[in-house]
């Protein structure tokens, strides 16, 4: 099951709206087969691995990260191509909540005489697949706020100067990041102040560069900037008020630029509820947030953050400098987010540190 789950994250970024599955099959304690989700959803991970056993499939047990798919959509059921391989057993990661699966797919394998056991090493396929079912329990993605800031939370100075607070190491990790999330997420500050690409740079992944995001309330944004003139080559997405400037938005459509309409907040920005709903429906599952401070303390204001991934430099700027998030306007100590620590990890002088946000 850990070759599964790592043949899983092969998926990650590439998958949506589809859950990142990995399968290996055994026989006689030998690996006949393997596979993962492919780019786009399918062939599935299973179609994969009997795909590459062909015949020594028969017999064989399957090790697979999700629950077969019991449901036919562009594709027959999972299930029942495990069943006509000739599986004999089937080892299930976790039951998969989508309500055209949710135990149909191992209801089908036990009907056919499979012997199935589920619940090995649940709580990481969990994990791995969290922004899948927070699609399908909240209609949204999962939300990953990313930041690199100075020991003391700063993430420009007060000029505005910020590259590189972080090192290399750190640098490729955040585009690993990018290629590994459904769509990246800036504020229009960010989009202005860095004119970023947006894409992945790591050599041999610059395919699996996501979705790119500005939420910016009255397109401001030049047409000039690079995630716009590049829209009709890279999906590039604007947040932005229903009521805005119907010429500005048309030469938006007009440079490959999608717009997601949304109602303002009480301050008169996107509400960042709706977005997230809109991507949802759009099949994202994995959201990565890379803007300034502002829009960090929007997110974690509606309570949308789920996850962050905070880069921090042995360095320090002061109180000038730009903070990592703007005020929150957390008066009692028990109103602050409070987050978890899941992991930590050295990247050349840098630390980057992984939370999930509890709820």
């Amino acid at each position: 099951m850990t070759a599964a789950l790592g043949l899983a994250t092969r998926g990650l970024g590439r998958v949506w709206p589809n859950p990142a599955v990995g399968c290996v099959l055994v026989k006689d304690g030998t690996v006949v087969g393997r596979g993962w989700t492919q780019a786009g959803g399918r062939p599935h991970a299973e179609t994969e691995a009997l795909g590459r056993a062909g015949a020594a499939a028969r017999g064989a047990t399957v090790y697979v990260t999700l629950e077969p798919c019991a449901h036919h959509g562009r594709t027959p059921p999972c299930a029942d191509a495990l069943v006509a391989a000739g599986i004999v057993r089937a080892v299930v990661a976790i039951v998969d909540p989508d309500p055209r699966v949710n135990g149909g797919g191992i209801a089908r394998l036990q009907a056919a005489g499979v012997a199935v056991e589920s619940g090995v090493l649940a709580g990481v396929a969990e994990a791995l697949n969290a922004g899948f079912f927070m699609r399908l329990a909240r209609g949204r993605p999962l939300v990953t706020l990313k930041t690199a800031t100075t020991l003391d939370g700063r993430i420009a100075t007060a000029s505005g100067a910020s590259q590189w607070i972080t090192g290399e190491a750190a640098r490729r990790r955040a585009h690993l990041e990018r290629a590994r999330h459904d769509a990246i997420m800036v504020g229009a500050g960010t989009a202005a102040a860095d004119n970023p690409a947006l894409t992945c740079r790591l050599p041999g992944l610059t395919h699996a560069s996501p979705v790119r995001i500005v939420a910016d309330s009255h397109l401001r944004t030049p047409l000039t900037h690079k995630v716009v003139a590049t829209a009709n080559t890279q999906p590039t997405w604007f947040v932005t008020l229903g009521r805005g400037d119907a010429e500005r938005k048309r030469a938006f459509r007009d440079a490959g630029v999608e717009l997601i309409e949304v109602d303002a907040d009480a301050l008169g920005r996107p509400d960042l509820g709706q977005a997230l709903g809109a991507l949802g429906a759009r099949g994202i599952t994995r959201l990565l947030v890379e803007g300034g401070g502002g829009l960090a303390a929007s997110l974690f204001r509606a309570a949308l953050v789920d996850r962050v991934l905070w880069f921090r430099a042995a360095r320090v700027v002061g109180g000038d400098g730009r903070a990592a998030i703007l005020p929150l306007g957390v008066v009692d100590v028990g109103a602050m987010p409070t987050l978890a620590r899941l992991a930590m990890q050295t990247l050349g002088e840098d630390v980057l540190e992984t939370y999930a946000v509890q709820t």
